[in-house]
């Protein structure tokens, strides 16, 4: 299974279930179950489904971005991608209590982390 770090605050919006959308610089080709890691705080906090990465970047992508507003949470001015994707996540859980893993040296963006 992968593990996404992501800031807490947004972790925190994707396992309360408000913040359905990922905003990233890159397309994933990822498909489902991953666990979600607050960034520095070697935790797994839940996990959630990645079901679809939808372009945020064509001739309607400003519209796209603001008519969507409540499934990412990011203000515009806030969004630094030259070429925006939407990670499109579903069934967001959060785990009773953090689970543990360790952390590889360089690790960023996701983690590979054992089945649980």
């Amino acid at each position: 299974m992968k593990g996404l770090i992501i800031k807490p605050h947004w972790a925190d919006l994707i396992l309360s279930g408000t913040k359905t959308w990922e905003i990233r610089g890159k397309r994933t080709e990822v498909r489902g179950t991953i666990g979600i890691i607050k960034s520095k705080s070697g935790m797994i906090y839940g996990t959630a489904e990645i079901v679809d990465c939808i372009s945020l970047h064509g001739p309607n992508d400003i519209d796209m971005i603001m008519e969507n507003q409540l499934k990412h949470h990011v203000p515009l001015g806030s969004i630094q991608y030259l070429k925006p994707w939407a990670w499109v996540l579903e069934d967001a859980k959060k785990f009773p209590e953090p689970v543990p893993y360790k952390h590889p040296q360089g690790a960023v963006i996701w983690v590979n982390l054992p089945e649980f």
